[in-house]
Order: structure tokens, then sequence, then C-alpha cells
């Protein structure tokens, strides 16, 4: 399957959603899901999967619906008026447990933006758990707080910390004590989708991005494996 760049009119497709946010909406209207959102991006993960594995020999790439590709409905349990999804998500992920929890490369977008990130969005109890005792060394804090000051370097965005008080054994004072207070580790950056976007081009754009990430995706590699041990 060869990639080409996807679709303005995949955008446009989205942008209807908007207006017309129902399963009778979508499933009369099908072909076109298939052919500018489907298709395309599962000709992507092909090729950024191809290009990935020169960063990351083992990542998973997937093409296929609930694995790289994310579900274009929404959880209807709370979403009765609104279950088809405008934003179309695709991830790259390494290691063997479940991907949202697994390092990974990022990107969504929608019609006006295109988010593409490195790492994890959200860690659950257990993983947050092995967050904290993970940077209880002083090296891994130092090693992490100078990845993340080098991607700021280069104009990347980082999310904010979510806690205001220091987790149990910590107290501030400790060198770059400030990343006890995050729930998630990841970097980020978006932009609009350009001609770029709907070109073959977009593949090296996100290659230069998530080789600039490496080192960040590498060390939460690291933790998740701490998990599993």
């Amino acid at each position: 399957m060869i990639f080409h760049g996807f679709p303005k009119e995949g955008l446009t497709f989205l942008d209807e959603i908007i207006d017309n946010n129902s399963k009778e909406w979508l499933d009369a209207n099908r072909d076109r899901y298939e052919t500018l959102i489907l298709t395309p991006n599962k000709a992507f993960v092909e090729e950024m999967g191809e290009h990935l594995q020169i960063l990351v020999p083992t990542i998973q790439a997937i093409p296929k619906t609930n694995k790289s590709l994310f579900r274009i409905y929404r959880d209807a349990r709370f979403h009765l008026n609104d279950p088809i999804k405008t934003c179309i998500g695709i991830i790259f992920w390494q290691g063997a447990g479940h991907r949202m929890q697994s390092s990974s490369f990022y990107m969504h977008y929608e019609s006006k933006e295109v988010f593409v990130a490195t790492g994890i969005r959200n860690f659950k109890p257990p993983l947050l758990a092995t967050y904290r005792e993970y940077i209880q060394h002083e090296e891994r804090r130092s090693q992490l707080h100078h990845i993340l000051e080098s991607l700021k370097s280069k104009g990347y965005q980082l999310p904010e910390p979510h806690y205001k008080r220091y987790p149990r054994g910590f107290d501030g004072s400790e060198p770059y004590a400030y990343l006890t207070l995050y729930r998630a580790m990841f970097a980020y950056t978006s932009f609009k989708p350009n001609r770029t976007f709907q070109s073959k081009k977009i593949v090296d754009k996100c290659f230069d991005i998530y080789e600039d990430m490496l080192e960040l995706q590498q060390w939460v590699y690291e933790l998740t494996l701490r998990q599993s041990n």
C-alpha cells in the first residue's frame, strides 16, 4: 500500500461529522470514510512504521483498528449525541504491554491541527507508582530533566505538572523534584495540516520530530520495563 499523503478531502469529511454526528450518517458515507480516512491512515502506518524501525527496531506498527489505528467511534455510554470522533489518532508503540501504557510515537489530526507526540500521555495508577519509584534515584531524575530541557530548547512543548503536592518520599528539596508532580511524560508539537501534511513529506516531517524525541521515548521505555519486572 503506497502512502501519498492525507487527502484534503479527508479533513473536509471530518468537518462534516460535526454537523452530522451519527452512526447512520457514517454508515451512509462508509465508502468515503474508507477512501478518505481509513485507507491513507493504513498506508501511513505502514510507511511510518518502516521509517521508525530505523530508530526502534522493535516498534509496533500495525495498520489495524485498535492497534495503530484508533476507533472512529467514541464510547457510546458517554457520547450518545456525538458518537463519532472528529479527531483521528495513530500510535506506534514499543513493548508488549497495552499500547496506551507503552512508550510510543503518536499523532492525531483534525481539520485545523496536527498533533505529534512521544512518550505516554497518561500514567494509570500502577505505572504512576512505578514512575515515582523509578525517579527516586537522582541520576534518573537528572537524565530526564536534561532530556526535557533539550526538547524545550528545540521548541517542543511539555505537559503541565498535574499535582500540587509532592508524593510520599519527597519534600521538594531534592534536585529536580518537580518531576514527581507529573502524571504523564511526553513531549509534543502541533501544526496546521498544510501541503506537507497532504503529501508524502509528512512522513519525513514526523520522522524528524520523532528522532528529536527519541531520548525521551527510550527513557520512558526503560520505565515501562521496570513495571513489567
